[in-house]
C-alpha cells in the first residue's frame, strides 16, 4: 500500500507530505511534470537541498528542460521508485499534483500510438500560422468530446489530440478508456481547498514569491545553457511561459505577475475538477488540525501497508 497526496497547487501539498513523511517514516515521490527538470527550481517550487536531506525526494531533477517526459514514462518511474522504498521497509508518499500523471499511475494507461515527431512538427507549424484556437476549432470537427473539456489555449493536449487524430484517422477519445495496468492501492488523501478566495490569495503570494526568489533570472540563465525555444513542454509550464514573453519583451513585469497569477489559478481549477473524478478522503488543507487528521486516517490503513499488493 501506498500513499496518494494530492491537491490543486498552493494548497500546501509539500508541507503535508513531509509532516507525513517524517511522522511515518516515509520517502517521498514527487507527482509533478515540470520538477523533472533540472534547473527549473523556483517555478516549479522545488524542495530546497536541504528538505531533500530531511527526507529523500524521488522523480525529481530527472532530465535537462530540453527533454520530454510522458506520463508512461512517469509511471514505469513511480512504480520502480514505490517498490524501492517499500522493499526497504519504508512507506512510499506519493504526492504532487499532475492530475495526468496521478491517473496514469492508477489507472493505466490507454492504448494511445506513439508519437510522431513529423505529424507534430507539421501541427505546430500550422499553429503557428493559425493559432491554437483555429486548431482547437478544428479538432472540434474531428473530435467534439475532447475539444469540448480543452481550453482553446492548451496547446499540448490539442496537439496530441490532432496528432492520434491525423496517424489513426480515430479521435483520441475513441482510443481512451482502454487502460492497461492492475489496479493500484492506495490510502488516498486530497486537499480540497473549503475557501477559493483563500486559495487565490495563497497563489498570488507564491507567485509573487516565485517572482521575488528570482524566476525571470533562472528562466534567463537556463536560456543560455540549453537551446530552448518556448513550444517545449519544459517552456509550456506555468510562469516559465510567461516570464518566457517578459524576456522576450512582449510583456512587462506587471503583465507577467497578472498573466502567470491568472494562469496558475486555471491550473488549480483544473486540478481540482480532476480531483473530484477520482477516490479519496477529502481534507481541508486550512484546518487547524490537518496533519494530525491525516496521520490518524493514514495509520488506520497502515496494516495494509505490510502487504504487498
Amino acid at each position: 500500500m501506498t500513499i496518494l497526496l494530492t491537491g490543486p497547487t498552493a494548497s500546501g501539498k509539500s508541507a503535508l507530505a513531509l509532516a507525513l513523511a517524517e511522522a511515518l517514516g516515509g520517502e517521498i515521490v514527487s507527482v509533478d511534470s515540470a520538477q523533472v527538470y533540472r534547473g527549473m527550481d523556483i517555478g516549479t517550487a522545488k524542495p530546497d537541498m536541504a528538505t531533500r536531506a530531511r527526507v529523500p525526494h524521488h522523480l525529481i531533477d530527472l532530465i535537462d528542460p530540453t527533454a520530454s517526459y510522458s506520463a508512461a514514462r512517469f509511471r514505469a518511474d513511480a512504480r520502480a521508485a514505490i517498490d524501492a522504498i517499500r522493499a526497504r521497509g519504508r512507506v512510499p508518499i506519493v504526492a504532487g499534483g499532475t492530475m495526468l500523471y496521478v491517473k496514469a499511475l492508477t489507472e493505466g494507461l490507454s492504448e494511445l500510438p506513439p508519437a510522431d515527431p513529423a505529424t507534430r512538427e507539421a501541427i505546430d507549424a500550422e499553429a503557428a500560422r493559425v493559432g491554437w484556437p483555429r486548431m482547437h476549432a478544428e479538432l472540434a470537427r474531428v473530435d467534439s468530446t475532447t475539444a469540448a473539456r480543452l481550453a482553446t489555449g492548451d496547446s499540448q493536449r490539442i496537439q496530441r489530440a490532432l496528432e492520434v487524430y491525423r496517424l489513426t484517422g480515430r479521435p483520441i477519445s475513441a482510443w481512451q478508456g482502454r487502460r492497461d495496468g492492475a489496479p493500484f492501492d492506495a490510502i488516498r488523501i486530497a486537499l480540497a481547498p473549503s475557501d477559493r478566495d483563500r486559495l487565490h490569495r495563497e497563489i498570488a503570494v507564491r507567485f509573487d514569491a516565485m517572482l521575488d526568489a528570482g524566476l525571470v533570472d533562472e528562466l534567463a540563465a537556463l536560456r543560455g545553457r540549453y537551446p530552448l525555444d518556448p513550444s517545449m513542454p519544459s517552456m509550456r509550464s506555468v510562469g516559465y511561459r510567461q516570464a518566457w514573453r517578459h524576456l522576450d519583451g512582449e510583456i512587462d513585469r506587471d503583465a507577467l505577475r497578472a498573466t502567470g497569477i491568472a494562469a496558475t489559478r486555471q491550473l488549480a481549477k483544473r486540478q481540482m475538477t480532476w480531483q473530484r473524478s477520482m477516490p479519496g478522503e477529502a481534507f481541508d488543507p486550512w484546518a487547524a488540525d490537518l496533519v494530525a487528521r491525516a496521520i490518524r486516517h493514514v495509520r488506520g490503513g497502515l496494516p495494509l501497508l505490510r502487504n504487498p499488493r
